[in-house]
């Protein structure tokens, strides 16, 4: 929810389970301070105590009494019910160590706005309430967020089992090592903090696992992709629309008469889009010279484009169970429901109560995002059929037996190439596209000592789609650069009063405004280029 801030931003409150896609962008581009709602923090703070009285009791706690991955089989320390000073420092010490050993990926550091995304989404989903950390840990995302304290955290190295080797940058940040950028200057996590006025976590309870054990960082990934998908989708129609008009194409295929014979989910509400994007084109007229059938790609594209939308919805959906719900393991589970507790002893184990809250620690899957990467990789695979229906488009356009135009939509006085080398650049893109949609969730082997033998690789189909999308905006710029020549040699060698609909001659307008016609042989990289970034801001 938004709410009156200062000056320069508003305020969004995060209370663990409301987070929108939109208001976590907004926040990520620090166009709004972020508050935290005091029922949430008081649910992590009762999450906390839990944690705390299983100690104190010697119930053995996955990250806490007890190591994480291979060495859960060792010890941490021995609680006396007191959890005497020893202990406690012993417990700290492994805990800066955890946060410290598993700082170790790679490559680039991520954009600043993905970072903060991630911390967004992280401080979020703490404050469900169910991840046992200290109050601290949630009120240190909040601060840095509101004063730019944004840590260094490397792009690659995880396999989709929570990102512990990425996220533990911010907590290394957090006691004060590693580095950050602050406000666009880079330098030592203590030094960052000390700008800030930030005082440096000390660790306890389960705070460096709640840290670093989370998906948020892939997550991010996946919420930039979903969003630049989401953009081409919004988009396809009126591509397709300006083509169709180049094409002298038909629209029998978008007919409700035609779509209602196949009744499949949201296949009438996208031809209804691509109907409207048309409405009031020269098309809805009789023309002798048009053909009775267009290639494939022009009459099931209202398919692709149906299930890339189905596709995105449902991948923008499994983003938000994620970003407002837990992936802590174990689970901190206030007031847990105590099914199986009374005939179950391994159930009964789980259960604690002291410190004046009352709940249950339980091991578990939860982070496993396999819904997400599931969606992320369907959703690849929707785009790559948009891609290869853009492409064969395209290619068509540029066909003088196809259009009845000029063969490679040649100027009647260019002797030149015109469009005929052009087709190997978005070709190129959409056999990159073909590749990046194949499945990548199951590639993996066994790690730490064979107990993490699972994989969803979520950071990598969520990168996959990223590029499957920036490639979809190469590969429009250049149907476009096809469609508006493709109108404007119709207008010119057909008819000089042809009617375009409102909606496509708006786009074209607005193209040409940027690109103009291929009188003469060109460079075209500029004119792609523009393109491109036409598309990605074309509302």
């Amino acid at each position: 929810m938004l709410a009156a801030g200062s000056l320069s931003a508003a305020t969004i409150t995060l209370d663990g389970s409301n987070l929108t896609i939109e208001d976590a962008w907004t926040i990520a581009e620090g166009k709004a301070d972020v508050a935290i709602a005091p029922e949430a923090l008081k649910k992590l703070d009762d999450s906390h105590k839990l944690v705390m009285a299983s100690a104190a009791k010697g119930q053995v706690v996955y990250g806490l009494t007890v190591g994480v991955g291979l060495n859960k089989d060792r010890k941490l320390f021995t609680a006396d019910g007191k959890l005497s000073p020893e202990v406690l420092e012993a417990s700290k010490a492994f805990y800066l160590n955890a946060l410290r050993s598993h700082s170790a990926d790679v490559g680039e550091m991520m954009p600043v706005n993905l970072a903060r995304l991630s911390m967004v989404v992280r401080l979020n989903t703490l404050l469900t309430g169910k991840s046992g950390a200290q109050t601290r840990v949630a009120e240190l995302y909040r601060d840095m967020l509101n004063k730019g304290v944004t840590p260094l955290i490397p792009s690659e190295g995880t396999v989709g089992e929570a990102d512990i080797l990425l996220a533990s940058h911010v907590g290394a940040v957090m006691i004060g090592e590693w580095k950050a950028d602050v406000k666009g200057k880079v330098m030592e996590g203590a030094a960052a903090l000390k700008t800030a006025g930030i005082k440096p976590l000390v660790p306890e309870g389960k705070d460096a696992l709640a840290i670093l054990s989370n998906n948020s960082v892939a997550i991010a990934y996946a919420i930039d992709a979903a969003r630049s998908a989401a953009k081409v989708v919004r988009l396809t129609p009126t591509v397709y629309g300006l083509s169709l008009e180049g094409l002298n194409g038909n629209v029998a295929p978008i007919l409700p008469q035609t779509i209602g014979a196949r009744p499949f989910e949201g296949l009438s509400e996208t031809a209804a889009d691509m109907r409207d994007v048309l409405k009031g084109s020269y098309l809805w007229n009789v023309d002798a010279s048009r053909p009775l059938q267009d290639p494939l790609s022009f009459r099931v594209t209202v398919y692709g484009l149906s299930e890339a939308r189905r596709a995105v919805k449902d991948l923008e959906e499994q983003i938000l169970v994620q970003i407002n719900s837990t992936d802590d393991n174990p689970a901190t589970l206030l007031n847990a429901a105590e099914d199986y507790k009374a005939e179950s002893p391994q159930v009964a184990n789980y259960f604690v109560e002291g410190n004046g809250v009352k709940g249950a620690i339980i091991p578990s899957g939860n982070f496993n995002p396999l819904p997400v990467a599931l969606a992320l990789q369907r959703t690849s695979v929707a785009m790559a059929h948009l891609s290869h229906y853009a492409v064969q488009r395209t290619v068509h356009l540029s066909y003088d037996h196809f259009t009845g135009l000029t063969r490679f939509l040649s100027d009647p006085e260019n002797k030149g190439h015109a469009f005929g080398a052009i087709q190997k650049s978005f070709m190129g893109l959409h056999v990159d596209n073909m590749a990046l949609a194949q499945p990548v969730s199951l590639y993996g082997m066994p790690v730490a000592g064979e107990i993490e033998d699972t994989f969803t690789n979520l950071l990598q189909a969520a990168k996959r789609l990223a590029q499957i999308d920036e490639n979809l905006f190469q590969i429009y710029s250049v149907e476009t650069l096809h469609a508006a020549q493709a109108i404007d040699l119709r207008k010119m060698l057909k008819d000089p009063k042809l009617t375009q609909a409102p909606k496509t001659e708006a786009f074209y307008k607005a193209y040409r405004g940027l690109v103009s016609y291929v009188k003469q042989d060109r460079i075209f990289t500029d004119d792609i280029r523009k393109g491109a970034e036409f598309l990605k801001t074309w509302k």
